[in-house]
């Protein structure tokens, strides 16, 4: 699947603006067959039959969608049963045609069809829904499909969907992760800190608001692209973690060269036209300075949570402190400071301070706020994020427990002491 980016409806009256349109490889989707409803073959005269339809469909009632999260039953996506004495035939229609999960889902059906007393072999087949079925399985996950953001050119979002995590009532904690300078770790932060998250059983997503350093999926280990349905993209997952980033829609070695309207668009866009699905927690990784793309997300998510991340000399703490009283300028609170390539600890034991000591605890100090934590500086976090292959995945290190302990503090000790939920809303 590839993702292109094409001009398009504005933002801001008079500006140029961008519209991510979403094309498959291939220059197409192959028609499906027609759809069926759920019905059982008959049975072989004389033979016995073990099992029921209601029985096999209450048995995959379980098996989810990888991606959208929710049972293959209720999506409408088990097209067919067949029972024959004691053999069982699925067939199972796939949003899209070389879906990613296919072998995920094949396994899962064949394991709970098979669980089941009088079942003696399984077989699954796979087909894939029509447009009109994307289009009404968009609408159910994800809203009116002509809601999308920007759909008038002269208002903007405010004309389209809304940016569901600035509603009062969604429980979503969003996190944004900030430096004044670039090269401070900022991005390896976002991504090993989202996946201590996971690890606490968290519902975590990411979004990689770097435009121009994207690095998210590369750090991640994103094997694949997002997938497209009906212009609804469903972010990949790694690690326990979902993301979209300008990396999918870009290749590696080419710049982004988009000004101001471009860049709040494609946020916007990034927001609202991605199927989130209400996480616990939302991580943005914000680009280094106090640009464009951190005004606007002030905008879109007036809510958020700052966290800003420094090394430990003066040099990057001073200029870490703007991103701060940017944050202060646009009525964004800034909650903690991270320290980043703290120590280095050598063979011998001995920790070494090879950038000096106390940067984030001056910093932490001058804002009013708690030093999260300090980050050590190791070789394996580096080569993680080179190969996708998180520190935090694993607790049991120097490095990934920082992270854990890191995660225990915003997700217990920095908890919010509003509560909000879905199913309140304000009148």
């Amino acid at each position: 699947m590839a993702v292109t980016a094409e001009a398009n409806s504005v933002a801001v009256r008079g500006a140029p603006s961008t519209r991510l349109a979403y094309r498959s490889r291939s220059g197409g989707r192959p028609e499906p067959p027609p759809a069926a409803q759920i019905s059982a073959q008959s049975a072989s005269p004389g033979a016995s039959v073990p099992v029921t339809e209601s029985q096999v469909v209450d048995a995959l009632r379980p098996v989810q969608d990888p991606e959208l999260r929710r049972s293959i039953v209720d999506l409408g996506m088990v097209r067919t049963i067949g029972i024959d004495g004691g053999r069982v035939d699925v067939e199972v229609a796939l949003t899209v045609p070389g879906c990613p999960m296919k072998a995920e889902i094949q396994a899962a059906v064949d394991g709970a069809v098979a669980a089941l007393d009088g079942v003696d072999a399984v077989g699954v087949s796979f087909t894939t829904m029509t447009e009109s079925e994307l289009a009404e399985l968009r609408e159910r996950l994800h809203g009116d499909p002509a809601a999308t953001a920007g759909t008038n050119s002269t208002y903007g979002h405010s004309e389209g969907r809304a940016v569901p995590f600035a509603e009062a009532n969604s429980s979503t904690r969003v996190l944004l992760v900030a430096s004044g300078k670039g090269g401070v770790g900022k991005s390896s932060v976002t991504t090993n800190l989202a996946v201590a998250l996971a690890g606490r059983g968290k519902d975590v997503a990411v979004v990689d608001a770097d435009v121009w350093g994207f690095s998210i999926p590369r750090m991640l280990g994103v094997s694949h692209a997002p997938t497209v349905i009906d212009e609804m993209l469903i972010p990949p997952e790694a690690h326990g973690v979902r993301c979209i980033s300008m990396g999918f829609f870009a290749e590696e070695d080419q710049p982004v060269i988009w000004r101001g309207p471009m860049l709040h668009k494609a946020l916007e866009q990034f927001l609202t036209d991605v199927y989130w699905d209400e996480p616990d927690y939302l991580l943005v990784d914000l680009p280094p300075g106090t640009g464009d793309i951190s005004i606007s997300l002030a905008g879109f998510l007036p809510t958020a949570e700052m966290y800003v991340v420094t090394t430990p000399q003066p040099a990057a703490q001073t200029v870490a402190q703007r991103a701060a009283f940017m944050a202060e300028k646009v009525n964004l609170k800034v909650h903690g400071v991270i320290e980043n390539m703290s120590w280095f600890t050598g063979d011998d034991g001995t920790r070494y301070e090879l950038f000096g000591a106390g940067g984030g605890s001056a910093l932490a100090e001058r804002l009013d706020v708690p030093l999260v934590g300090r980050v050590p500086l190791v070789p394996a976090l580096r080569d993680g994020s080179d190969h996708g292959r998180p520190v935090a995945a694993d607790p049991s290190t120097e490095v990934g427990a920082v992270f854990a302990e890191m995660a225990r503090v915003l997700d217990e000790d920095m908890k919010p002491t509003k509560r909000r939920h879905r199913e309140l809303k304000v009148i």
